[in-house]
């Protein structure tokens, strides 16, 4: 379905990122991995066989997002699809709003939005030249549930569905879709991290009764990224077993 496709997959070394990578892998897309973490983007390397483009960047500065970028144009060309993955819930800085401090909010905002926003800018031009392309963002449920504690984290994941629809909306006729998921409890190393009674309060939101894997992710990532949703944009996926239902 999207062999010989070519694709940059951002947050790429764990978890939502790892498992869309190998899935891609496993369909014959030639894939660019970018993350900050060079060990877990040489692991996913070894577990799809060698095949990756490996490029080692933090996606929060601005000028190595460039330079990673126009790298990877050079091996693979304008890429015909783009994940837009990387981000963070940063939990550890999880507080009451009253109690945050406006590092953590800018933190969130960089990591989650600026990135989405950034990755997207430096391969949107080459996309409508050519004509073509799929761009996926992840966002979160959080941005319609609104979890206690989380407020920068749900502002930011609003931007990335609210930066999706827009910009799906303007280049609608460009042979380009752009559409986000949102996924909900996902068993990464974030959760495996968790005290065990916040995940079994996470289990117990969803009616579903489980958290979801790494490949509930990417299995909605590649449907967006193939021939399967041709008629889709603007579109945000919510992937979260049952917790929040439009």
């Amino acid at each position: 379905m999207l062999s010989g496709k070519t694709a940059i997959v951002t947050g790429a070394a764990h978890g939502i990122g790892r498992a869309t990578v190998k899935m891609m892998c496993d369909g014959d897309v030639r894939v660019v991995a970018m993350d900050l973490d060079a060990e877990g983007l040489a692991e996913v390397n070894t577990i799809c066989g060698g095949q990756l483009e490996l490029l080692t960047v933090d996606l929060r500065n601005a000028t190595a997002t460039q330079a990673a970028f126009e790298a990877a144009k050079k091996l693979i060309g304008t890429p015909d699809i783009l994940v837009n993955n990387v981000g963070q819930g940063a939990r550890e800085r999880a507080s009451s709003f009253v109690d945050s401090q406006p590092d953590s909010w800018d933190f969130l905002i960089d990591i989650c939005l600026k990135t989405t926003i950034n990755c997207t800018h430096l391969v949107v031009g080459d996309m409508l030249e050519r004509g073509s392309g799929k761009i996926v963002n992840i966002a979160s449920d959080s941005a319609y549930i609104g979890a206690k504690a989380s407020a920068a984290y749900a502002a930011a994941k609003n931007g990335v569905i609210g930066f999706t629809r827009s910009l799906a909306r303007e280049i609608a006729e460009s042979g380009i879709s752009v559409n986000a998921i949102a996924p909900g409890y996902i068993q990464t190393r974030a959760t495996a991290a968790l005290p065990a009674e916040m995940v079994a309060k996470a289990k117990a939101e969803t009616p579903m009764g489980i958290l979801g894997e790494p490949d509930d992710i990417a299995h909605a990532v590649l449907f967006f990224a193939g021939p399967g949703s041709r008629y889709i944009t603007g579109q945000t996926l919510i992937v979260n077993g049952g917790r929040w239902m439009n």
